[in-house]
């Protein structure tokens, strides 16, 4: 742009040197042009005939309404243009589509309160951007394309230094530019602050959502997963159906299908265990005693193979897998008065009777949990609070109980960062979420859980959630938030509401994860899990 005649414009406030000639020759309307460079002030909105060698283009005050796709094909050549105190709202994509010359691009106090994240596609020979308007966010990917920025400079816009800004904050540092970002206009918390003394490790912009995926007809009592051959199945407890249904993935219709279903009347639990090319499943029955199904290889189908321990298991609630010592055993809470909660270890081809625990007691609920390195085995009942045993000797030995715990129907375990959490059921008064001191569980956190029969903990990808299950309102999911160590609201199952939920399970297909909800009432439901990039 060099040569005789020039006239050096400085723009107060912004440094801007902007090279203009005197007029010479024909010219647009309100517009001063010389050979290679142009000054227009109130001119109309573009395109406008310009000389296909203008290197510099100044718009100041202009009609221009908006910057629409390819707007400035006509002057391939600019390598400056600016605007300044135009009245236009939006910069569309593909806006400056042509200008591959183009080094110097200014847009300062116009009104632009958007601008779209690729606006800036195709200047691959852009060194100096100024954007001091309106804009209170850029959309992320805006920069993707420009490798020869060296000056960037975004000060005066009134940013709101929310999700939306955490992308720049984490470009800044990756790019070989001096880039100035000026301060926050909000939220109050932030009002003022540098962005770049912001952290983007502050930021917490990842949701999640469940939302409805399918329907399993027929009410559940239990839902469990199991991977049998590097696929993962569910199998599903159906007391009305009187079968165990299990459930694999359908590659062609994308939905969960039956695979096969094991006759068992008044069954109330399906447990699997897999053994190498063996699976086993428990189905604990209320009526005509439980059983063990097992399918010795891949291509046969499941089969009864033994009747367990009818002296004992009178009325089972509930069944859980446990491994001790290396083996794989049972254990079954069992509700009646006259039967006892039963240990059942592998011996040869079959599980048998290893030990009775509790008996008298009514047991509804067995869970299976590790401490201080040793197995653990806690039980609740509907006659007192829960009891904690844990393994020594070969057997289990009480070990303590769970203080202020009473009417607890079922306890579920989780671990994080290190510590190890329950969370209590109870259908009258409030849930309880506890925490392992070394010594005994400690009350961290209170619920309001009128009506649940289930408070499941799962950990689905990196969050660990917790779902509360009610008979008389929606289901609440809730998420532990690390920083506070408790258990937040995160939202409501449903539509469509799940009728007397008692059990959860998730399970990852095809890349997806899925929550199943099993229900007394009503049937199963599947959900989806998604995240959601707050950021984007």
């Amino acid at each position: 742009m060099g040569g005789a005649g020039i006239l050096l414009l400085l723009l107060a406030g912004a440094g801007v040197v902007v090279a203009w000639r005197p007029p010479k020759g024909k010219c647009p309307l309100r517009c001063s042009c010389s050979k290679d460079s142009a000054l227009c002030e109130g001119s109309p909105d573009l395109p406008v005939s310009f000389s296909p060698t203008l290197l510099s283009l100044s718009l100041v005050r202009t009609g221009v309404t908006q910057l629409k796709a390819g707007s400035f094909l006509r002057i391939p050549s600019l390598h400056l243009l600016l605007f300044t105190s135009n009245s236009f709202s939006v910069i569309e994509d593909d806006a400056f589509a042509g200008l591959s010359h183009l080094q110097y691009l200014f847009i300062e106090d116009n009104e632009i309160g958007s601008i779209s994240k690729n606006a800036l596609r195709g200047l691959r020979s852009l060194t100096h951007l100024l954007a001091n308007n309106h804009l209170e966010t850029l959309p992320r990917f805006l920069f993707r394309g420009l490798d020869t920025l060296t000056h960037v400079d975004l000060r005066g816009n009134p940013f709101q230094c929310d999700c939306r800004v955490l992308w720049l904050l984490q470009w800044m540092p990756t790019v070989n530019a001096s880039v100035g970002t000026g301060a926050c206009a909000g939220p109050a918390s932030l009002s003022h602050m540098q962005l770049h003394h912001l952290d983007p490790k502050t930021f917490k912009c990842r949701a999640i959502e469940l939302s409805w995926f399918q329907t399993v007809g027929e009410s559940a009592l239990s839902v469990e997963p199991f991977s049998y051959q590097g696929e993962p199945h569910i199998v599903l407890a159906q007391p009305f159906a009187g079968r165990c249904l299990i459930l694999s993935w359908d590659y062609s219709l994308q939905r969960f299908r039956p695979e096969e279903e094991l006759p068992a009347a008044s069954v109330v639990s399906c447990k699997p265990l897999v053994l190498g090319p063996s699976l086993f499943v428990l189905a604990a029955r209320l009526w005509g005693g439980s059983q063990l199904w097992a399918r010795p290889s891949p291509g046969l189908r499941l089969a009864p193979t033994q009747t367990l321990a009818p002296r004992r298991l009178l009325r089972p609630n509930d069944a859980e897998l446990l491994w001790l010592e290396g083996q794989p055993c049972f254990v079954v809470a069992d509700a009646s008065k006259a039967g006892s909660t039963t240990l059942l270890c592998r011996d040869g081809p079959g599980f048998y009777p290893h030990q009775s625990l509790h008996a008298w007691h009514r047991d509804t609920d067995a869970e299976a949990l590790e401490l201080d390195g040793r197995p653990h085995l806690l039980l609740a009942s509907a006659s007192q609070r829960p009891v904690l045993f844990h393994w020594t000797g070969g057997r289990f030995e009480r070990r303590t109980d769970i203080p202020e715990a009473e009417d607890v129907y079922a306890t579920r375990h989780f671990q994080a960062g290190g510590d190890v959490f329950l969370c209590l059921t109870r259908y009258i008064g409030d849930s309880m979420v506890m925490r392992w001191d070394g010594s005994m569980f400690r009350l961290l956190q209170q619920l309001p859980s009128r009506g649940a029969h289930v408070f499941q903990p799962l950990l689905i990808a990196r969050d660990q959630l917790a779902i509360l299950g009610s008979d008389f309102a929606f289901s609440q999911v809730l998420r532990l938030e690390p920083d506070k160590g408790l258990l937040e609201p995160l939202q409501e199952l449903g539509p469509p509401a799940l009728v007397a939920p008692r059990a959860f399970a998730h399970i990852t297909m095809a890349g997806r994860r899925f929550l199943f909800a099993a229900c007394f009432k009503g049937p199963t439901q599947i959900y989806q899990h998604h995240e959601i990039d707050l950021s984007a």
